[in-house]
């Protein structure tokens, strides 16, 4: 066999994790917006979609896999070839844990639907989902181009996500303490908040993916994070 033909096989095995990989993208960003839909309008059928698209994500994510190991022994690649193979193997994961905290948010929806929640508190959700989403779609793209400056500027961004969440946080908090009949509702709430800003984090993870893939080296700097919902004060103010 030709060293032509290897590496136009090679070429199209490579082809195939990309095609998948946006594939996932596309799944994940379409669970997210459906999860957060059900939620906000109380739509059970739509709740249920999300959770049994999980089971594509899960079989998409596993395929890859399948498919990496196999190039690696094939082909035995070196250098940036392997860094795109690695790099895919962890973006499908990310994508996984994305589209299983869409499902975990669609859960959510049906455990809230009965009680409903408030416009302004749904308000906040629906714009921490669209920074997630927003931050998720760009990132998808940079997997496209391979943009390395591009790939830093969404991962420098992070902070943005962390600070809606933190405000959310502390509303959704004084709702609870101003009426414990809220208490239920809310928790379900918060965590459906976290799991949005957590979208965010993996999303951010890609991006330093992708930044390797395309480099050889890490983004350098600490990543910005604004999640100061683990400090006491954030609770008492």
């Amino acid at each position: 066999m030709s060293s032509t033909h290897i590496y136009s096989a090679f070429d199209e095995e490579l082809k195939y994790l990309m095609r998948r990989i946006s594939e996932m993208g596309g799944l994940a960003e379409q669970m997210v917006g459906d999860s957060v839909r059900a939620l906000v309008h109380g739509d059970a059928a739509l709740a249920h979609k999300v959770i049994s698209d999980d089971v594509i994500m899960d079989a998409a994510e596993r395929e890859i896999g399948d498919k990496a190991v196999i190039t690696i022994a094939r082909r035995q690649p070196v250098a940036s070839d392997l860094r795109e193979i690695i790099g895919a193997l962890k973006i499908a994961s990310d994508l996984e844990r994305v589209g299983d905290l869409g499902k975990n948010n669609a859960k959510r929806a049906m455990a809230v639907q009965s009680a409903g929640i408030p416009r302004k508190l749904a308000r906040g959700i629906e714009h921490l989902s669209e920074l997630a989403l927003v931050q998720l779609k760009e990132v998808l793209d940079v997997y496209s181009t391979r943009s390395a400056e591009k790939a830093k500027s969404v991962r420098d961004r992070d902070d943005e996500i962390d600070a809606v969440y933190t405000s959310l946080f502390r509303e959704l908090l004084t709702y609870m303490m101003e009426d414990p009949r809220n208490i239920t509702s809310c928790t379900h709430l918060l965590f459906c908040a976290k799991n949005l800003e957590r979208i965010g984090d993996h999303a951010t993870n890609i991006a330093e993916t992708i930044y390797y893939m395309t480099t050889g080296a890490q983004p350098e700097g600490e990543r910005p994070k604004e999640d100061l919902t683990t400090d006491v004060g954030a609770i008492t103010e």
